[in-house]
């Protein structure tokens, strides 16, 4: 359509001319020149195009130039949307793929209130949060760096404090064996010493006697030498018999002095194969998200009014006949199915999947008595949850292997239970607070000062009835209260649902109404009664991707109903 540096005309262009463009037309998809502007204005075909100026075309991200007004797979103009699938459609697209939507809208009243829908401002509300999650994810990251560095530094000083106090505990033990061996050594000398003086004296003595001897021989008279040889007969038994005592007694017994180290320190050389372990524990990070929106593509058709609400009923979902099952809680799950909680003729605790022919299919049961607050919620990956009033318990149960697979007791009863697969809530109304559980490690978070009976998790936000105060009430996670309503429209508020566009659609039991209030919970208005078929409603669930509605009463005999929205 351009050059790489310049815009041309391409009406012009189609002549050989090539003149400058001023305009772009969105409608045509064309830049214009000024003459081809000023009768593109005037052509009644192209009068009401919408154009910007060149300048600001380029400044539209790169993926909105690239969209077109015509569909890519039939080269026709779009002029329906389907609000089901979320996308523009051509009349063959409706042929081929949308035949069985029923939500289909002409496109260009979508394109009129596009840009005041509630998209623009969420969408914008979206981009603040995702940058703030960006950030705060940089910040952590960061801090782990520096925490990490800190834990390095330290883990060196505790290493180097290890080695240094072993090698000050092997010196003060080298220096006690020295010691010692310094002590048995002077005391052996000191001995071997004392006895080599008194050995080295007699040894004198015989040798000046030899002397004396030789010279007796030679110079004495008989007299002297009888005499002498006397005497030197002495001393020679004296010494004698002491040379004889010396190798009887101990004295001369070799006494030799061995160091023998320590096994348990010698077995570090073959025993102790490093100095310590490493190890790195993972725990969850403390980061929290702002919540995300989910399906929000539907946020481009315009949302309706709460006076524009109205359900129009779908079908009966009958209990076979000779069954008896009266419904305490539902939940639809992600395959449109349904999954109910409730009690037969034996007051059993039954929890079951009913299909979308009509088939029950049993899952678990309890040996517990119903009560008013139980409830069961969708979790994650074919898990549900069920929550029990008087056992003050929580079970998490695996669809698929029809069984319980965990099960969390507490101390108080546990009314209605919501999750987000990420988190479960779980209302407590007898102490009036709001157990938050972290599904990773199972951490919880009591929010006190929260007093609700069934609870519903949507979006980063707690909506709840409360049953005895008749209001319904909106928290953030954290435990803020963000706005409570009451009416006298409102009796016995019990089940709890919200539509794709944020309404807040309640069950009310001794009214026997279903009754919507508005998403900042300033107004309300009854959408269904009696006269729809509402007795004593207890429960009711909403699937946001189809639309459809299920409301369920506790009233023996009473079949369920379902509404479109």
């Amino acid at each position: 359509m351009a050059s790489a540096n310049k815009d041309f005309c391409i009406l012009c262009k189609e002549d050989n001319v090539t003149n400058d463009a001023v305009t772009w037309c969105t409608e045509c998809e064309v830049f214009l020149c000024v003459d081809c502007e000023k009768y593109h204005n005037r052509s009644r075909v192209s009068k009401d195009h919408k154009t910007i100026s060149v300048e600001n075309y380029h400044e539209l991200p790169s993926f909105i130039k690239g969209t077109s007004n015509l569909c890519t797979v039939h080269d026709r103009k779009f002029e329906l949307y389907c609000s089901f699938h979320a996308c523009a459609c051509c009349v063959h697209c409706v042929t081929d793929q949308h035949q069985s939507c029923q939500t289909m809208k002409q496109f260009s009243e979508i394109l009129k209130q596009v840009k005041s829908s509630a998209a623009v401002p969420l969408l914008e509300k979206d981009l603040n949060d995702l940058k703030e999650n960006i950030d705060e994810i940089l910040v952590y990251l960061r801090n782990r760096i520096s925490t990490n560095t800190k834990q390095k530094t330290e883990a060196i000083q505790n290493i180097q404090a290890m080695r240094k106090s072993i090698d000050n505990y092997l010196n003060q033990l080298e220096q006690q064996l020295l010691q010692e061996l310094e002590i048995q050594h002077s005391k052996l000398k000191s001995e071997l010493e004392r006895l080599l003086q008194d050995v080295d004296k007699r040894a004198r003595k015989i040798r000046e006697l030899q002397i004396e001897f030789s010279n007796m021989t030679k110079n004495a008279t008989e007299l002297q030498t009888y005499v002498g040889l006397r005497e030197i007969e002495k001393i020679t038994t004296t010494e004698a018999n002491y040379i004889e005592d010396l190798k009887r007694g101990p004295d001369l017994n070799e006494r030799n002095l061995h160091v023998t180290t320590s096994p348990t320190l010698a077995s570090i050389l073959h025993d102790v194969n490093s100095f310590g372990e490493l190890t790195v524990d993972t725990r969850p990070s403390n980061v929290v998200a702002n919540a995300r929106r989910k399906d929000q593509a539907q946020y481009l058709v315009p949302v309706p009014t709460i006076d524009q609400i109205k359900p129009s009923f779908s079908k009966v979902l009958t209990v076979p006949t000779g069954k008896i099952f009266r419904f305490l809680d539902c939940c639809i799950l992600p395959n449109g199915n349904i999954i109910a909680i409730g009690d037969d003729k034996d007051r059993l605790y039954n929890l079951e999947v009913l299909t979308n022919d009509g088939t029950f299919i049993p899952i678990v049961s309890f040996q517990e008595e119903p009560d008013t607050c139980d409830s069961v919620c969708f979790v994650k990956n074919g898990t549900v949850a069920v929550s029990f009033y008087k056992s003050c318990a929580v079970a998490l149960i695996d669809i698929d292997q029809s069984k319980v697979i965990r099960n969390f007791e507490f101390s108080h009863p546990c009314g209605g239970v919501s999750s987000d697969g990420q988190v479960m809530v779980i209302a407590k109304p007898t102490t009036q607070n709001v157990i938050v559980m972290n599904l990773q490690d199972d951490s919880k978070t009591k929010l006190r000062g929260i007093n609700l009976h069934n609870i519903s998790l949507v979006m980063g936000n707690i909506y709840g009835t409360n049953l005895w105060n008749k209001t319904v009430s909106c928290y953030k996670l954290s435990g803020e209260m963000l706005w409570t309503f009451k009416h006298q429209g409102i009796e016995e508020p019990l089940g709890i649902a919200l539509d794709r566009n944020g309404f807040i659609y309640v069950a009310c039991m001794n009214s026997n109404n279903i009754v919507v209030v508005s998403p900042d919970g300033e107004s309300s208005r009854a959408v269904l009664n009696q006269d729809n078929g509402i007795m004593d409603p207890r429960s009711i669930a909403i699937d946001i991707k189809s639309g459809i509605m299920l409301v369920t009463s506790q009233a023996d005999g009473v079949d369920a109903l379902l509404f479109r929205l």
